[in-house]
């Protein structure tokens, strides 16, 4: 269980799902993929994801403040054998050995986000200068390699000072965002051209206000979606506040998506797929994407709902402001029974929610264009846990299989122009504290020595060749 924690989920009555039943002709497989080869289009952006509470380390240095995943993460029992980031992967003193690694893998393009309270300790008021120059180091160490920074505002580390005022429950903690949003982007924007506001908004909601095994640990489903609401107010605060900055570039957002299915050929099991789509996928593509909530799930929302009253004339308009790109994630399908159960019909990783699945992106990433529109689409992650140190075949399978399937969606039209792994480095796995490891990289944490796994040396190929 990772991020999205939906065995608890689906213990506790949640639902979780995803895209339109609607099938359509399958990709090629791998195998023949590599027989013949395939080849992404010219420029296609080949990089690779992390997060700062993940990797970062550095947690009080030059001046960071707590975020609610400090304070989380400490309290007893929160994470697997009581895990914390205060270290992680130590990305904070070691980022020019991870840039000239980022290098020397060939990347074009490295996704990552800024700590909001390592820029804004208190989550407002006076900007911490050092904090703000790592990024500025970062930023700068990626140019002078040739890469593309691709900047994540919000993954998940709330100031805790703001939490300490409501959080993401309070209306006024997106104005917060925006208001960093606007710090961050004025500061960085004339180096940075790609920007995306929030990271999986959806995990944050049925995780840590939902579940409650994320921070900061609320278990109200009526709150959750009170902080949903907000939290995409805020994303359409910080498109506003980063085009108020005059800087160039784009900006959007970064959903975790899954396809809904049919567990059954039952009309029941049809019908509660796309309730289950509603919450799962168009909950967050619409208002981001069409400025409206879908009507059938906002009619799930009993009349006395606090969502309702959190909804103000206006919200949906800012949530919808234009974006220019969507970041897209993908890691499971979503099989949807007559009851609005869910179940699984494929193989899963050491992650037991993940469940493996290829054609997903393909019907993921069509269902976007056809429903959406032609919007730009990178993927920001995609990729799998795997409990080989460093021989790590079986990642390197699931990574050709799903560009298999991203290659076709290109081939029908899509505009996908890049790809992002998940994750650059072994690092901090939330709840799972370090007992599940995502990197390409392998990270020794009592050392925090670098050793690249086969799926890296395999990925440089890749890179190198354009193709698979």
């Amino acid at each position: 269980m990772r991020r999205r924690h939906v065995l608890t989920l689906a213990a506790a009555g949640a639902v979780t799902a995803g895209c339109s039943p609607r099938r359509r002709s399958p990709p090629a497989s791998a195998s023949a993929a590599a027989r013949a080869g395939l080849t992404f289009p010219k420029g296609f952006a080949w990089g690779a994801s992390t997060s700062a509470y993940q990797v970062e380390g550095g947690a009080t240095a030059d001046g960071r403040g707590p975020s609610v995943w400090d304070v989380f993460s400490h309290t007893s029992g929160k994470t697997r054998d009581g895990g914390t980031g205060d270290v992680a992967a130590d990305h904070y003193h070691r980022s020019y050995e991870d840039l000239d690694l980022m290098r020397d893998l060939g990347l074009k393009s490295y996704r990552f986000s800024i700590s909001w309270p390592r820029v804004l300790p208190t989550g407002r008021g006076t900007v911490n200068a050092k904090g703000l120059d790592f990024y500025h180091r970062l930023v700068d160490g990626l140019l002078a390699r040739g890469i593309i920074p691709v900047i994540t505002l919000f993954h998940w580390d709330t100031p805790q000072a703001l939490q300490e005022s409501g959080g993401w429950e309070n209306r006024d903690c997106a104005k917060w965002f925006a208001d960093y949003a606007s710090v961050v982007c004025y500061s960085l924007g004339d180096k940075v051209q790609t920007w995306l506001t929030l990271n999986e908004p959806k995990t944050v909601v049925e995780v840590g206000y939902t579940a409650g095994v994320h921070a900061p640990g609320v278990r109200d489903r009526r709150v959750a979606n009170v902080a949903g609401h907000h939290l995409l107010l805020g994303h359409g605060l910080a498109v506003q506040a980063f085009r108020a900055t005059g800087r160039k570039g784009r900006i959007g957002a970064a959903l975790n998506l899954s396809p809904t299915y049919p567990a059954d050929d039952s009309d029941a099991a049809r019908r509660q797929t796309i309730l289950a789509d509603g919450e799962e996928n168009r909950r967050w593509l619409d208002p981001v994407l069409l400025g409206r909530y879908p009507d059938d799930w906002l009619a799930t929302q009993s009349p006395d709902a606090p969502v309702r009253a959190a909804i103000h004339d206006g919200d949906l308009a800012v949530i919808g402001s234009k974006s220019d790109l969507l970041g897209v994630q993908y890691y499971n399908p979503a099989y949807i029974t007559a009851t609005g159960g869910r179940v699984q019909k494929h193989p899963t990783t050491q992650a037991s929610w993940q469940e493996v699945y290829p054609q997903g992106l393909y019907d993921l990433l069509t269902r976007i264009k056809r429903d959406y529109g032609d919007i730009p689409l990178t993927i920001t992650e995609n990729g799998m846990p795997s409990v080989h140190a460093t021989d790590d075949e079986d990642r390197i399978t699931l990574l050709r299989d799903h560009l298999t399937a991203a290659h076709q969606a290109i081939r029908e039209g899509v505009r996908l122009e890049g790809y992002h792994v998940w994750s650059l480095l072994d690092n901090f796995e939330w709840a799972e504290g370090y007992t599940q490891r995502w990197g390409i990289v392998h990270v020794d944490y009592a050392t925090q020595q670098r050793t690249r796994k086969a799926s890296a040396n395999w990925y440089q190929q890749v890179i190198a060749r354009n193709g698979i």
